[in-house]
């Protein structure tokens, strides 16, 4: 967190007054997914000493943590949070910015959560039955 004078949970509920888009556990699994992306791209050396992520690494890490948390439930947990696309996780991102709990660069917009990835792909595709054709029954005469 970038001010830990901060409780978390006033936060979210003054954020919530001002935007109710997103349930509270959105905001609190946002917290969790961060903290995931960030041990898991130190263990592969992909952070510098920053611990900055950009939109597209903190997607990826919701979409790691999400299956890992939810599996198959996890699209259906994110829509009853508000959270339908990548830009909603964006949004979520900076009102917490805005509120002072995370940082963020210059470069750092919104947009960078734009068009991550389809929720249905990211979240479903692994637990989808795959199609087979229907068994065929020999004639009887």
């Amino acid at each position: 967190m970038n001010d830990p004078n901060l409780d978390f949970n006033d936060v979210i509920r003054t954020i919530r007054e001002d935007d109710p888009r997103y349930e509270r556990g959105a905001y609190y699994f946002l917290r969790q997914a961060l903290d995931y992306s960030l041990k898991e791209l130190h263990k592969r050396g992909e952070l510098d000493r920053s611990n900055h992520l950009t939109g597209q690494q903190l997607l990826e890490g919701i979409r790691l943590y999400a299956l890992d948390q939810y599996g198959p439930m996890a699209r259906t947990v994110m829509e009853y949070w508000g959270v339908r696309e990548c830009r909603d996780f964006g949004n979520i991102v900076f009102n917490l910015v805005e509120c002072r709990v995370l940082g963020k660069t210059e470069e750092d917009r919104p947009e960078d959560f734009s068009g991550g990835y389809s929720f249905r792909e990211a979240f479903d595709s692994g637990f989808l039955p795959s199609v087979k054709p229907p068994l065929r029954r020999p004639r009887l005469n």
